[in-house]
């Protein structure tokens, strides 16, 4: 192709009117809603949306754009519809006031649903009354960074969650304040995706919920008063790091509930006043390692299915229960862990306990059976019993171990 061809295919693709534009949308103007905007404005175009309240339904965008709203700019679904769906590759939403999303029991209704392409960039947006907040269906390549999302979830089955992902990958959530939702983060078949410093409270469910979803990580998040913690489920390769999981109480609550998971790893965590810190169910080739446990009703509860896990380098501190088991074999290794209760000696002043500590307590075995024993949790007799199994074991399975428990906490960061 000639190149004076090209320069003057450039030239006149700057030339065009309207190229790279910025589309105002004021209300009472010439462009009054945003359905107009998008109608008027073409791809690469920036639609500007002035202070104002717009009640417009559900407005789709299908064309490649930059959308700011300005201070005070409110989509207002006024409870009966969804509000913004994304429909083409590369559109950037930012500064927009979301509110009052209807809800419906056939449809997904969202402040923000992008389905079927990529590229989106949501951020420093607000949301306020969403069913849903954010859904991404077949969304991949996407960013969801500095957004407030609050609901009003009173039911599970009338609430839907703060940012819903199925099947996407390379998804990007960052820096997200979420909370009162069914779940504040949802993951199902999605891979590849990151989740960084969310803070994710007061959700009826879990605060992130994982389904079927892989080659995953979660950084830096808070998860904290959620009914019942968070779950990862039937899901490989995930990486939890540098996470808050804490004051999650009920009974069915669990600060982390990792549920046939393997491949994983649970580094660096903090668990903190939650009825069950970390709940194992059909876990397999998981590293728990550095993580800090306190004030738990039970710390680390693991079921007779779980196999070659490692829990090591952990800190163990003033828990109801350090740890609690329906099986009577152990078959996953326990090593260098910190126990406060070990009341063991190191002769050899290396640091490390001279003989194994055994974390299943008489009392949290008795408390598996038969639940309502936790009535008797510090009573005199029990001690009694405690230290009567201590030295002849009888009840608790001795497969159970810690063979060099450290006599000082790991330092966590």
């Amino acid at each position: 192709m000639p190149v004076r061809f090209i320069i003057l295919t450039v030239l006149l693709s700057w030339a065009l009117p309207g190229r790279c534009a910025i589309v105002r949308v004021v209300p009472g103007g010439t462009c009054p809603t945003i359905a107009a905007g998008v109608a008027r404005a073409i791809a690469g175009d920036t639609l500007l949306v002035g202070s104002g309240r717009y009640a417009e339904g559900e407005v789709v965008v299908n064309k490649r754009l930059t959308i700011l709203g300005q201070a005070g700019a409110i989509l207002d679904g006024e409870s009966k519809t969804g509000l913004l769906v994304l429909r083409a590759p590369g559109i950037h939403v930012s500064g927009l006031h979301f509110r009052n999303v209807g809800r419906s029991d056939l449809k997904e209704l969202s402040a923000i649903r992008v389905e079927n392409t990529v590229s989106a960039t949501l951020e420093n947006n607000t949301i306020e009354n969403g069913f849903f907040g954010i859904y991404l269906a077949n969304a991949s390549y996407c960013t969801v960074r500095n957004n407030r999302i609050y609901g009003q979830a009173r039911t599970e089955s009338g609430s839907g969650n703060g940012i819903h992902v199925w099947k996407s990958h390379h998804v990007f959530i960052d820096n997200n304040i979420i909370d009162r939702h069914r779940d504040g983060i949802y993951f199902e078949f999605v891979t590849d995706s990151k989740v960084y410093r969310n803070l994710s409270t007061h959700h009826l469910r879990y605060g992130i919920h994982f389904m079927f979803s892989d080659h995953d990580g979660y950084f830096y998040n808070t998860f904290r008063q959620n009914g019942s913690g968070v779950a990862v489920m039937y899901s490989h390769h995930v990486d939890m790091r540098h996470n808050d999981f804490s004051d999650n109480w009920g009974g069915a609550a669990y600060g982390l509930l990792l549920k046939e998971i393997s491949h994983s790893s649970l580094l660096d965590n903090r668990f903190y006043g939650n009825t069950t810190g970390l709940y194992l169910e059909g876990s397999s080739d998981l590293v728990a390692e550095r993580n800090f446990f306190s004030r738990n009703g039970w710390a680390l509860r693991i079921l007779g299915d779980c196999f070659e896990d490692t829990v090591r380098a952990n800190t163990f501190q003033s828990n109801s229960f350090d740890v609690a088991t329906n099986a009577e074999r152990n078959m996953n290794y326990f090593h260098g862990n910190y126990w406060d209760k070990y009341r063991g000696y190191d002769l050899d002043k290396n640091g490390v306990g001279d003989v194994p500590y055994h974390p299943v307590s008489l009392f949290s075995r008795i408390a598996e059976q038969a639940p309502y024993a936790l009535m008797l949790l510090h009573s005199f007799l029990l001690d009694i019993f405690e230290q009567a199994e201590k030295i002849v074991p009888t009840i608790t399975p001795a497969a159970f171990n810690d063979a060099n428990p450290v006599l000082h906490p790991t330092v966590h960061d």
